[in-house]
């Protein structure tokens, strides 16, 4: 099937988070995205920490509940592993032939993967100058005609050749460097095989399977010239991605999410995990009611691990690449807590401005307070979604 073909057609982006179900449809008309329908359901869905057959059931029939109430009509889905759960590093490699690259970049993940390569799938891409992407990916190799056992697959290693190599007719990576600028994401063999049991099971046709981070890219990233840094705050983890020219080129993740805020106000106001939940969103970082004094309190506790966590980016990103993060972008569930922006502004000494998941996508102007208020939540089933149209 011509996925990228002119005529009308629907994608679902799946968003399994650590907490809910995302999902968005989108249609795609003449070279635009169309909002056709969208869902979220709340479940655990933490398949990272709890891959028992019980807990893959359970986001099985949440997801297909979800599917069936926002009346989705397409089986063509695309997915994402959590960005904390992949190994992610942009590597330099001398020009060679492509099979002799494709054995440099397995010796080559073996210095950053704490893991055995025989238990990772392996997917590379060359960076070209202008910052597209040069090479094959997972989605590619879902639809052939042998599936994951290409990835499966136990061919014997050799050592690769490193000199430069006499060019051998298209079999030759062609770039303008003598080097080639390598983007490298490894993930889990037992992870990927449970993401499209998911989908095998209820019958969709998984097209694409990448990392959060490029879904996330995709939909947030409106100018792709700037060097924006997305930090998205989960019920659980954090997510700090710094992107250049439209391509997310440095991950890390924090085990501090929207939950461990909560837990420190319900905490230090002997209150219910419920109530505290209600109160972070009401007053945030606000100091506008004295009878709730230790919330912003308690949150600015919680947030100053992920404060220094990008702090640390931020320094990173300028020693490795002697670049500026001229932005921050914020997403995830938490991402509308009241007077954060100004916070992390402050601290920061940066723009920090929410980002519009849907700024990419067409739908009834009726939506748009609806949508600006889940938006947040929904940056990666949007980006997932327009990978089939974009």
């Amino acid at each position: 099937m011509d996925l990228f073909s002119k005529k009308k057609q629907d994608f679902l982006g799946v968003d399994i988070g650590t907490s809910s179900i995302k999902i968005v449809q989108l249609a795609r008309e003449g070279s635009k995205a169309k909002l056709v329908t969208y869902g979220m359901i709340d479940v655990d869905a933490d398949i990272i920490r709890n891959k028992t057959p019980e807990s893959i059931k359970l986001i099985a029939r949440a997801l297909e509940r979800l599917i069936e109430k926002s009346r989705v009509s397409t089986k063509l889905c695309s997915t994402a592993l959590p960005t904390f759960s992949v190994f992610s590093s942009v590597i330099s490699l001398p020009q060679m032939t492509r099979n002799d690259l494709t054995s440099a970049v397995k010796w080559e993940a073996k210095k950053f993967i704490p893991f055995p390569i025989e238990d990772m799938i392996l997917d590379w891409k060359i960076i070209n100058s202008d910052g597209n992407l040069q090479g094959k990916d997972l989605s590619d190799n879902l639809n052939n005609k042998t599936g994951l056992s290409k990835f499966f697959s136990k061919s014997k290693e050799k050592k690769p050749k490193l000199e430069n190599q006499p060019k051998q007719a298209d079999n030759f990576i062609k770039t303008e460097s003598k080097f080639n600028k390598i983007l490298l994401t490894a993930a889990p063999k037992n992870l990927v095989s449970i993401y499209v049991e998911i989908f095998k099971e209820l019958g969709l046709n998984l097209f694409s399977l990448e990392v959060e981070s490029f879904a996330m890219t995709r939909s947030l990233i409106s100018d792709e010239k700037t060097c924006a840094m997305i930090v998205d705050i989960g019920s659980v983890t954090t997510d700090v991605c710094v992107t250049e020219n439209g391509l997310p080129i440095l991950n890390r993740s924090i085990e501090v999410g929207g939950n461990v805020m909560t837990e420190s106000i319900a905490k230090s106001l002997n209150i219910s995990f419920d109530r505290a939940e209600q109160f972070k969103q009401d007053f945030g970082l606000t100091m506008s009611n004295k009878e709730v004094n230790n919330v912003p309190k308690a949150i600015e506790e919680t947030l100053s691990p992920m404060v220094n966590e990008i702090k640390y980016v931020f320094d990173l990103y300028k020693r490795q690449a002697n670049g500026k993060v001229d932005s921050v972008i914020l997403s995830g569930g938490s991402a509308y807590l009241p007077s954060l922006v100004d916070y992390l502004s402050r601290v920061l000494n940066t723009n920090v401005h929410i980002g519009d998941a849907w700024h990419k996508v067409m739908y009834p102007k009726e939506l748009k307070p609806v949508l600006d208020e889940v938006g947040p939540r929904f940056s990666v089933a949007v980006g997932l979604a327009l990978r089939g149209i974009m």
